[in-house]
């Protein structure tokens, strides 16, 4: 019996709801297949993965024409607000938003560098066990052949199926592929396009969503596209008359500019088309994971029906269940999706596998940070991995692209980084289980999403563990300066009188310790098997 049916069958139900030789259970928006379009369907029958609870890291190509001006993140909505560094930069680069909008940045969106084969090589030495590739981001661009809408990558910008490429690559390499939609608030995310400026000599003047028809292409790279179908329709315009810039600011701010996941009732051809996309980019590519880029599930009962959907389209293709990510779950919602955290920490050990995904730069390319070498380096991406993979959870990292599809030297150099701790120290974290508890040390973080950036760093103290194959394996976060690494969770007291037998330096040999009632104190080598995050095997009856 496999385990996605014992699972079935431990949830109430039945064999015999399972997708067996085409017999449909259930139709509509959900397909045929036993999870219905309900909290309560897919908690009952969802069980995470073995694949995802194995990979433990994946790499991200959060990738598509916002990151053509190199400016940074939500370039497509920024660029519309008068006052903003994204304005700003726009009108010294591109002209006013009234004449050369995003449809415009669209267009120069060409990805003549992009060289998919070799960064997946990079992504893979690094130890990518799977990889994401953005779909649909809030600009409302599909970077696939889409069916049900004619932006798409195949028609306009680089004229090449994105996803598809990444697809047909990962798999080729054995690896696990995602996808990740954005699209479901981009009919509240454009309405800066529908505005003006407040003041100076354009005061008045609309911006390009607000005066662009189909009939303006007429003659050029988007003849036959109606700008009307990208920028989604005027929901949540700007009335004339508005007078500054803080009073746009601010009706902005009140109404689109809130993260809203409701569909919109006077909008409802955008949730149709967002609808029909979502399920065809499931039918086409067959992903074994999608990223929602919400708070729960998109648009109400429409993410509740795709989801259903593609878990009863997985059961059948592959007789596996694939994983939804979603963000700031409730606690029962976590049984039947995988949570997300955004840019944060969790802060125990959890009982559900979950994920964080985080970046090394702006999750849209900024080219200030290679000028100012602003990265986040491969030593903090390490312990980021290490203190997740503890907690139970997997790290899903963007490797920022520049808009023509290459990445630059100073990530070039972090993934080696990450590739070489990897080479040593794999086995501590590919294929592994949490312990009893996720580690010890000094350094708290707050649980929650965009917490990261007020993280205390973390020191040789910061002790975390994971298991494998009857083996403990501990962690430390950093190299300690006096040559001695202490773990008061590994005491006799602490493991109830259990012994630690042998340590060994993973990527090294046999160390010398002492264990103690209160703790045990491992010596280190003068030489280094790796720059940073040391790991260590220790043995003894009953400590795994």
């Amino acid at each position: 019996m496999s385990s996605t049916r014992r699972n079935l069958l431990k949830a109430g139900l039945a064999a015999s709801a399972l997708p067996v030789a085409g017999c449909a259970t259930t139709g509509g928006a959900a397909g045929p297949g036993p999870f219905q379009p309900t909290w309560d369907s897919l908690i009952a029958g969802y069980s995470t993965p073995d694949w995802f609870r194995d990979a433990k890291l994946g790499l991200w190509a959060h990738w598509g024409p916002q990151c053509v001006p190199e400016f940074g993140d939500w370039y497509g909505r920024q660029m519309y607000i008068q006052g903003n560094p994204f304005y700003d930069h726009h009108l010294a680069h591109y002209g006013h938003p009234s004449e050369t909008g995003f449809l415009n940045i669209i267009g120069q969106w060409k990805a003549e560098a992009w060289r998919p084969e070799e960064l997946l090589d990079l992504f893979q030495a690094a130890g990518a066990r799977y990889v994401v590739a953005m779909a649909q981001h809030h600009d409302n661009l599909d970077l696939f052949d889409s069916r049900h809408h004619a932006w798409n990558s195949t028609r306009v910008g680089p004229g090449k199926d994105i996803v598809g490429t990444w697809e047909r690559l990962v798999r080729a390499r054995g690896l696990r592929f995602g996808v990740s939609n954005h699209g479901a608030h981009a009919w509240h995310w454009w309405q800066t396009a529908y505005g003006y400026d407040a003041e100076g000599p354009k005061a008045g003047r609309r911006y390009d969503a607000a005066t662009l028809t189909r009939a303006d292409g007429a003659g050029t790279w988007w003849d036959g596209l109606d700008p009307q179908e990208l920028y989604t329709g005027p929901t949540f315009a700007p009335p004339n008359g508005i007078g500054s810039i803080a009073e746009m600011n601010a009706w902005h701010d009140e109404r689109d500019g809130q993260w809203i996941e409701t569909p919109p009732e006077n909008n409802p051809a955008f949730v149709r088309s967002w609808v029909a996309r979502q399920r065809d980019l499931v039918d086409r590519y067959k992903p074994d994971l999608v990223y929602f880029d919400n708070y729960g599930l998109p648009l109400g009962q429409h993410g509740l029906d795709a989801t259903a959907y593609l878990y009863n389209a997985s059961l059948a293709w592959r007789s596996e269940l694939p994983v939804v990510n979603g963000k700031r779950l409730e606690p029962r919602q976590r049984r039947g999706i995988v949570e997300t955290v955004e840019r944060g920490f969790n802060d125990a050990l959890m009982p559900e596998p979950w994920q964080t995904d985080t970046c090394i730069g702006d999750w849209h390319y900024n080219r200030s940070r290679f000028e100012h070498h602003s990265y986040v380096p491969a030593k903090s991406v390490v312990q980021r991995l290490c203190d997740v993979v503890s907690k139970n959870g997997n790290l899903l990292l963007s490797i920022p692209m520049r808009g023509d599809g290459s990445i630059d030297a100073d990530e070039r150099a972090i993934l080696g980084d990450l590739a070489a701790w990897v080479r040593v120290n794999g086995e501590v974290i590919f294929e592994s289980r949490p312990w009893r508890i996720y580690g010890e040390g000094p350094t708290a973080v707050a649980a929650g999403m965009h917490g990261e950036g007020g993280a205390r760093p973390w020191t040789a103290g910061d002790i975390r563990f994971t298991t494998r194959a009857g083996i403990l394996y501990a962690l430390a976060l950093d190299w300690p300066e006096d040559g001695k690494v202490r773990v008061r969770s590994l005491g006799r007291q602490a493991l109830e009188g259990r012994t630690v037998e042998r340590v060994e330096l993973v990527g090294g040999g046999a160390l010398p310790f002492s264990q103690t009632a209160d703790g045990l104190v491992i010596d280190l080598p003068v030489d280094r098997p790796v720059a940073f995050v040391p790991a260590f095997r220790i043995r003894g009856a009953g400590l795994a």
